[in-house]
Formats: structure tokens, C-alpha cells, sequence
């Protein structure tokens, strides 16, 4: 199903109001799409695979969104989700992963994000594996998704929260082979520059990188 050159939007503080999602879906291609919203632009839940999101432009809202995964018990694995070509404007977070704690075991692999432009977006790149609104789960458990071959590439732009990059993996299993080629975020507030946070990753980095990847990872890691 493809859907093509068109326009969601509902008010940017209108709750549960995802543009578009998807899940138990395979070869969904969405391009050329205008969304503002509420919720996460585009959503992918659980089961879904070959997810194609060229040229979009997305905000306000929560941003583009893999997730959240492992909620509930039997979801089915994540694979191949393509982000390219997008502009993201004023949004809550930027391009994200997340996952809740205290998960059933899964899997969630093969997935891209490519030259994306922001525009004052807050946590521009995020992986979340202590997703846990509300808290409405048990926190101190890890996550059991396994997060692999992911990649963000030539991703540009502002971030409205001094933590431009967040890679919080779980401990239980390390995100593994995760690149991140590229990365040119700047903030602009009193804190100071734009940094990165990471935890139980250890990313393949090349190209520009601002700001610095992962000069500082706590938690365990694994060698790419």
C-alpha cells in the first residue's frame, strides 16, 4: 500500500493522534506526505516490515517513531524501515526507537534513517529502551527487544534540547551494529552546545560529528 502526496493534520497538543500507523503491515510506502499532529507523525508498531518513508514533512507533533515495542506479550518482529529524504519541524522528538522495560523478548533490525533536515526538534535522534510514560511499567527490569543493523545518516539541523543525540540501550542486550555517519546538530541555548548520552552502545561513527558520539558511554557494550 503506498500512500502518496497527502496532507494529515489535527492540533499540535491533541493527544493519541498519530498520523499514520503502522503495524503487522509489510511494503508500506509512504511519500511525498505532509503531517502535523499531536502524536508521533508516523508510528510502527510491531510486525512490521519493509516500511518505505521517503520526503515527508512532519510537525508539530512527536516525530517519526519505530515503536513503542514490547508492551505486550506475543508482538512480532521489526524489520527493514527505510526513513529517507524528510524534513522534521518543531517536534517533540526527532527520529526514535523505543521500547518499554520489563519486555517480552523481541526483535526490531534493519532499520535506516537518511538525510533528514531538523528544525528545532527536541531529542533529534533518540534510541529509548526505558520507554515508560506515565509509569505504567517496571523500570528497573530491562527491555528483552534486541536492536540491531540500524544506521542514521546525514542528519542536519537544530535541536531544541541540549541532548541532540540519546542512545539508551538495554543492558540486557546491547544495540548492535548501529552506525551513525554525519551528524550535524546544533543547539543554541544558555547550557551550552549540543551533546550526546550513551548507554550499553558502542556505534561504528564516521563523517562528521557533531556533536561528538559517544565520548562518554556508560553501561556494556559491544564491539562492531
Amino acid at each position: 500500500i503506498t500512500f502518496q502526496h497527502v496532507t494529515i493534520t489535527a492540533p499540535g497538543d491533541s493527544p493519541n493522534t498519530d498520523g499514520i500507523h503502522i503495524g503487522r503491515s509489510t511494503g508500506v510506502n509512504i511519500i511525498d506526505t505532509g503531517i502535523k499532529t499531536g502524536d508521533d507523525c508516523v508510528s510502527i508498531g510491531d510486525g512490521s516490515e519493509q516500511i518505505h518513508i521517503n520526503g515527508i514533512t512532519c510537525g508539530p507533533g512527536h516525530g517519526i517513531s519505530v515503536g513503542s515495542l514490547g508492551r505486550y506479550p506475543g508482538e512480532q518482529p521489526v524489520s527493514g524501515i527505510f526513513v529517507k529524504n524528510s524534513t522534521i519541524t518543531g517536534t517533540m522528538n526527532g527520529v526514535r526507537i523505543k521500547t518499554w522495560p520489563a519486555s517480552p523478548a523481541g526483535t526490531a533490525t534493519d532499520m535506516h534513517f537518511e538525510d533528514i533536515t531538523l528544525d528545532n526538534v527536541g531529542n533529534p535522534i533518540l534510541i529509548d529502551q526505558k520507554y515508560c510514560p506515565w509509569n505504567q511499567c517496571t523500570a528497573q527490569v530491562p527491555s528483552l527487544i534486541k536492536i540491531s543493523n540500524v544506521s542514521f545518516r546525514r542528519i542536519r539541523g537544530t535541536s531544541s534540547t541540549q541532548v541532540a543525540v540519546k542512545l539508551d540501550c538495554s543492558p540486557h542486550y546491547p544495540c548492535d551494529k548501529v552506525e551513525i555517519s554525519d551528524i550535524d546538530i546544533a543547539y543554541h541555548g544558555a547550557e551550552g552546545p549540543a551533546t550526546s548520552s550513551c548507554t550499553n552502545i558502542k556505534p561504528v561513527i564516521s563523517g562528521k560529528q557533531n556533536p561528538a558520539i559517544c565520548a562518554n558511554t556508560t553501561g556494556s557494550s559491544r564491539t562492531q
